[in-house]
């Protein structure tokens, strides 16, 4: 049962509310004035306050409820506050709902509209209430996550990003090959960086070679090595990535750019552990787990030919998919964060910003737009025109009707734990507005 607490030295007053919440089976505490008020509200959880703005020292500026009203928000932020007010105080009740006040109702009041006021202002408390038990619960289990591993400083709060975080330090216990997809700029090297300082070899190196990012002829070289006088330019021998990673891990990114020739030498590096130097007949030993990345469909170009079918499942003995950061909306705010040089922080406006924009290149993406922000901003409060960002289209037109679409829905309601009423609210329409939208689109109710 909900638990509604009435601050008012007017007795008769405070019994018609009483009076009035009692037939909706809504629990009333009354106090008689600010102190009293305060004390109760300190003894029990409450769900919403109905207060008055003038009391017995002083009935006529609303000073007194203004005070009491300021003092409520600093120390619970959270419960909603329903100022009730004459309408000579009707100013002072605005200026207090634009500082955070739930609404104002004018004295007499009227009781549907008080209570279609309170019911919606119970479900959202109670929605709250879900979703900081909610928040609470998975920052525990962060907490947890991070105490128990080492996540290298990773930054999330996406259930989505969770998840991909979990798998990948169950299968870091294995010595089997990970191949880690995803698009470009989501963070594929440092969930690589991660499965090797949880593995059982995390007390040897951890090498990355970016096969795309050297020419055909030199892949070979750096993966293998060379002898001395090997190519042109090969005055002395070297050795390649593997050596470097023997007894630790090697991460080659952009494994989908590595020549055929490359292929099939690493192949048979991850069948026998042994390989040659490029010019060199001596044959090598080492033992490497490896780890490789890619953006690109690798059963298409096998079809293409141009990937070896055996090499993928080699390497793609366990996969683990990192999801685009617009599929995990929850780490955007706290990456941006994250990137913030330090004395600069971001305006509410900006977050709202961030979170709508679609972000195809990822958190490579929303790093260069931070820093940049950071560097073209006014002062030290990065607001959302400094950004850059083009208008956010998160609509979809059906009919005549701008209305959100199935996407936007489904992850509106993921977000909110399947609360609709936050949901609703999260999209800026109606809960009546949302059930006929998901009615339409055969979204099924949580």
């Amino acid at each position: 049962m909900p638990t509604i607490l009435v601050i008012d030295d007017n007795p008769a007053i405070a019994t018609a509310l009483e009076m009035l919440f009692s037939l909706h089976d809504i629990e009333t505490l009354i106090a008689n004035g600010p102190e009293e008020g305060l004390a109760a509200l300190a003894q029990a959880p409450v769900d919403l306050v109905v207060q008055d703005m003038n009391f017995e020292t002083d009935t006529t500026s609303g000073e007194e409820g203004e005070a009491l009203f300021r003092e409520i928000r600093a120390r619970d932020p959270d419960v909603p506050v329903i100022l009730l007010t004459a309408w000579t105080h009707l100013e002072s009740a605005v200026e207090l709902v634009k500082a955070g006040a739930a609404d104002y109702l004018a004295k007499p009041w009227d009781d549907r509209k008080l209570m279609a006021t309170v019911n919606n202002l119970l479900e959202l408390s109670q929605t709250r209430r879900q979703l900081a038990h909610r928040n609470g619960s998975e920052r525990r289990r962060r907490e947890g996550m991070a105490r128990d591993h080492d996540l290298r400083g990773f930054v999330y709060a996406d259930a989505a990003t969770e998840s991909t975080l979990r798998f990948a330090l169950q299968v870091a216990r294995s010595e089997l090959p990970v191949l880690i997809t995803g698009p470009n700029g989501t963070g594929k090297e440092k969930l690589a960086e991660i499965v090797h300082a949880n593995s059982a070899v995390r007390g040897g190196a951890f090498v990355a070679l970016n096969c795309g990012a050297l020419p055909a002829e030199l892949i070979e070289a750096e993966l293998f090595g060379a002898d001395a006088g090997a190519y042109t330019g090969a005055t002395r021998a070297r050795e390649g990535k593997f050596e470097a990673a023997d007894g630790g891990t090697l991460f080659l990114d952009e494994i989908g750019t590595l020549p055929l020739a490359g292929q099939v030498k690493l192949l048979r590096v991850l069948e026998t552990g042994r390989f040659q130097r490029l010019g060199g007949n001596r044959e090598r030993e080492v033992s490497v787990r490896v780890l490789s990345a890619t953006n690109a469909d690798l059963p298409a170009m096998i079809a293409a030919g141009q990937f070896r079918e055996d090499l993928y499942y080699r390497l793609n003995a366990v996969e683990v998919r990192l999801p685009p950061l617009a599929q995990r909306p929850d780490d955007i705010v706290p990456l941006a964060r994250h990137f913030l040089p330090v004395g600069k922080t971001i305006a509410e406006s900006a977050e709202r910003a961030l979170i709508a924009h679609r972000w195809p290149g990822n958190v490579r993406e929303l790093r260069n737009t931070i820093q940049r922000a950071a560097l073209l901003a006014k002062s030290d409060r990065i607001e959302a025109e400094d950004l850059g960002l083009p208008p956010a289209i998160a609509t979809a037109q059906v009919g005549d009707a701008a209305e959100p679409d199935r996407a936007t829905i489904e992850t509106a309601l993921d977000r909110a734990g399947g609360v609709l009423a936050q949901a609703a609210s999260d999209l800026g329409m109606s809960r009546q507005a949302l059930y006929r939208r998901l009615e339409r689109l055969g979204i099924k109710r949580p």
